[in-house]
């Protein structure tokens, strides 16, 4: 089958499965919701912060708190993009039509990344400009210095985490199981390990604390991570080369 046809197959099937299409919706409604919320709450209590706290004080970064919980939907998605073919056996069928295995998973990984993407820089760029219209004096402007990168930064780190989950699903084969490790490691691990001071050096180069780094434009007072923005997006990327990586050289070697 030609390459072409594959793209057109996958674009089908994951467009025709309801839960994957609804999971994209959820984390355009969550994060644009929460990170509403919290501007709000932020703007409210900006004249309470001490010093320290209004000279960290990042209007962009805090429209994006919704990211926390859109990740979770779009950790979902990319699980179920992989997942729902071994769970309902079609994956034997879909591996007799296209036996390339490579082409079968990264036609698959293609189409579902971009339409993670325009999710994402959709979502991005909607969290942003309502969380300034909210924020009101406090606001930045898309045309601040380092503004237009951390938001284009924000879609690009939802469309990450899909794929990253992707690379795990195919290894894992099972979406409940993809779910259980996933789920607890964004978000109970990671925060964990970045929160304590023993294990903090280890936390910075997890996926997500690293790939979060490109949405923030003002350092935090006290902050000495050894890298930037697009240094931590560089980090995300690696882990997620590594688990399509992972994911294609276990999909050839064994049966469906």
């Amino acid at each position: 089958m030609a390459a072409s046809q594959v793209l057109r197959s996958e674009w089908t099937k994951i467009r025709s499965v309801a839960s994957t299409v609804w999971t994209l919706g959820l984390a355009f409604v969550v994060t644009i919701a929460l990170g509403f919320l919290i501007s709000l709450l932020s703007k409210n209590e900006f004249d309470k912060m001490n010093t320290k706290d209004r000279l960290s004080f990042d209007p962009t970064y805090i429209s994006f708190a919704g990211m926390s919980l859109g990740q979770l939907a779009m950790i979902v998605f990319g699980v179920l993009v992989v997942g729902n073919e071994y769970s309902t056996g079609m994956i034997r069928t879909s591996l007799a039509a296209v036996p390339q295995r490579a082409t079968f998973l990264f036609s698959k990984v293609a189409v579902a990344t971009g339409l993670a993407f325009v999710i994402g820089i959709i979502t991005s760029f909607v969290a942003f400009f309502l969380g300034q219209a909210t924020l009101g004096t406090h606001r930045a402007s898309i045309g601040d210095h380092g503004v237009l990168r951390a938001v284009i930064g924000g879609g690009l780190y939802m469309t990450l985490i899909a794929v990253f989950s992707m690379g795990v699903a195919t290894m894992l084969r099972s979406p409940m199981l993809s779910l259980g490790i996933l789920m607890p490691f964004f978000f109970l691990i990671s925060n964990i390990l970045g929160a304590v001071s023993a294990t903090k050096k280890i936390g910075r180069y997890l996926p997500d604390q690293a790939g979060s780094k490109i949405m923030r434009v003002v350092t935090p007072i006290g902050d000495d991570t050894p890298y930037g923005p697009w240094g931590g997006l560089a980090i995300m990327a690696l882990w997620v080369v590594a688990a399509l990586l992972g994911g294609y050289a276990l999909l050839k070697r064994r049966d469906a």
